[in-house]
């Protein structure tokens, strides 16, 4: 099992983190509109997974505006901002800060297993059941090339380097 921290406890992951050169595991998360977006919603583009608590929280938000502008000029570059926030919240936040370059994405449905596929579910700790702070980047072809576990969930994540993944 992976790990990473809160505030300097440890907080422990449930499965294992993906790792780079394995494929894609596949996903069906919500859309604001209610609908599913999947892995293969993404196929032929590089999928940039944002992943993290809540956009309620400021690092989580900080991250999302900046994929947010990094992700403009990209054209072959999907960014995914996925977290355990309701759809209707996502939305919300994504309105009012101008989000126009990211696909918000709630993982809420008790029927989802990405964050147990992706290994990025909070076991224990006092943000058990959300996802932990991390970037998972799929290339067109359905393979993980870039991963990163935030070590401590109140850092940022290394944008330039999830980004340099994607040239």
């Amino acid at each position: 099992m992976a790990k990473t921290a809160f505030k300097g406890t440890p907080v422990t992951l449930a499965g294992e983190f993906v790792k780079v050169g394995t494929p894609a595991p596949e996903f069906t998360l919500v859309k604001g509109d209610l609908s599913n977006y999947t892995l293969k919603d993404g196929k032929g583009k590089y999928l940039v997974l944002n992943i993290f608590p809540s956009m309620d929280t400021g690092v989580c938000a900080t991250s999302v505006r900046k994929f947010n502008q990094l992700a403009a000029n990209r054209p072959n570059v999907t960014v995914l901002a996925i977290s355990k926030d309701l759809p209707f919240a996502q939305g919300r936040f994504c309105t009012t800060e101008g989000i126009a370059n990211v696909v918000p994405l709630s993982d809420y449905r008790y029927t989802s297993d990405f964050a147990q596929k992706y290994g990025v579910l909070m076991t224990d700790g006092p943000l058990a059941g959300l996802l932990a702070r991390s970037v998972v980047v799929i290339n067109p072809e359905g393979k993980v090339v870039y991963t990163e576990l935030v070590p401590e969930i109140t850092q940022e994540p290394n944008y330039e380097a999830a980004l340099k993944a994607v040239e």
